[in-house]
């Protein structure tokens, strides 16, 4: 797949995305990158760590976070965005549901749109990304961050999940996304509780259906902290659940591992790697 100016052998390389968010109230890094200047810097220090990709968001999908305008996610992403393009020999993504601000990204070099809507948010979604020929990588979630957490159940979450993706993959294609481009994620944490996020992890495998690379976000989430029985988001432990998260998502079949703590995971990575092959 080509991801701006490099390529990427998903069939044959698990990579690293390196997580920027510049809003305020994150989960885990809220506020510390608001600062464009401070933005790009941990741009930098990411693509030096071992990041293939840097993915900038401008609004919280944290449960229970509330949606933001685009002018406000445009204040946040856009000035980033502009200077971290002509600093970073990595290609830049934005995690965006919105078209009026993937198709300003896009304009200014961002080389994919991470869309936790799976292109269901914003119906200009798609055509912004067909017609830019960028790739995509659509998420499962159930309803809206705001109120995702709500009333979690499912019969068979694995089977759910994938028959979602297939079904957002297939209307992606018909809007004219090449399927070559497309990316699929899971959505770990994304409407799923503790054992629905563990089931996923362990059932990666079966994702092979899907036909295309497959994508894992759970770089400091919840469940983890959960888990380990862990009241502080930044607990030390929290990184090591995560890590522990990313080697078995590896070793299961991901090629894209999204993470805020990029050195270190990235040596998780090449480890599994190793390992694997």
């Amino acid at each position: 797949m080509q991801i701006g100016n490099r390529e990427f052998d998903f069939s044959h390389q698990v990579y690293l995305m390196g997580i920027l968010n510049v809003t305020p109230d994150s989960f885990s890094d809220g506020g510390r990158f608001l600062d464009p200047a401070v933005a790009v810097e941990q741009a930098l220090k990411m693509q030096e760590e071992g990041a293939a990709l840097i993915d900038i968001g401008g609004e919280s999908s944290r449960p229970g976070a509330k949606p933001v305008s685009i002018e406000k996610e445009r204040s946040r992403v856009i000035p980033v965005l502009k200077r971290v393009v002509t600093r970073l020999r990595i290609p830049v993504s934005v995690d965006t549901r919105k078209s009026a601000i993937a198709s300003e990204a896009i304009a200014e070099g961002a080389a994919m749109i991470n869309d936790i809507s799976s292109l269901r948010y914003d119906f200009r979604m798609a055509e912004v990304v067909a017609q830019a020929g960028v790739p995509v990588i659509l998420m499962h979630m159930r309803g809206e961050p705001e109120t995702m957490q709500q009333g979690v159940a499912y019969l068979n979450v694995v089977s759910e999940v994938i028959h979602f993706l297939k079904s957002r993959i297939e209307i992606a294609v018909k809007i004219g996304i090449d399927r070559s481009r497309i990316l699929a994620d899971p959505g770990i944490g994304f409407g799923k509780e503790q054992e629905h996020n563990l089931s996923l992890l362990r059932h990666l495998p079966d994702f092979r259906a899907l036909e295309c690379p497959i994508v894992i976000g759970a770089s400091r989430k919840s469940f983890i902290r959960r888990l380990l029985q862990l009241n502080d988001p930044l607990h030390p432990f929290v990184q090591t659940g995560s890590l522990a998260v990313a080697a078995i998502a590896a070793w299961n079949g991901a090629s894209l591992i999204r993470a805020h703590d990029v050195r270190e995971t990235s040596q998780v990575i090449r480890m599994v790697s190793a390992l694997k092959s």
